[in-house]
């Protein structure tokens, strides 16, 4: 198990959390590169299937990155983000899934730091518990 690399989603909004991606790369800051940043408009737009198509389709975890709290470019999308995560959260311990593979973190455009410890910190997190469930089902089957 020690040699197990997660594969990563990162749900990232175009101006806090994509925006601090692109500057630690400017930065030439180093984080996981099983990390894959998905870019959405808005983590208010960020829908629950989405988490479920990426575990579907073979991620150990999932997060979802967006603006602080109150600073939303939309007003309330990160908001309505966090209680989605919240709600899928559960849903997924109903399954037998932990639920802390799926997160939401929240991040100025400035952060590009802060995103390379929420993406070290999460990789790190989903490397402990090992291959999602999902994904050793659908090999299974």
């Amino acid at each position: 198990m020690s040699d197990f690399e997660p594969r990563i989603i990162a749900f990232c909004c175009q101006y806090c959390a994509y925006s601090a991606a692109d500057m630690a790369g400017s930065m030439r800051l180093q984080y996981p590169p099983n990390v894959e940043v998905v870019l959405i408009p808005c983590t208010g737009r960020f829908d629950m299937l989405f988490a479920l198509k990426a575990f579907e389709g073979g991620a150990d975890g999932v997060y979802v990155a967006g603006c602080l709290e109150g600073t939303c470019h939309f007003l309330d999308g990160n908001f309505r983000a966090k209680q989605r995560v919240n709600y899928l959260r559960k849903e997924l311990a109903t399954l037998g899934v932990e639920e802390d593979r799926l997160r939401m973190y929240n991040l100025s455009a400035s952060q590009g730091p802060r995103f390379v410890e929420f993406a070290n910190e999460f990789t790190d997190l989903i490397r402990e518990m090992g291959p999602s469930p999902f994904k050793v089902k659908s090999q299974a089957a």
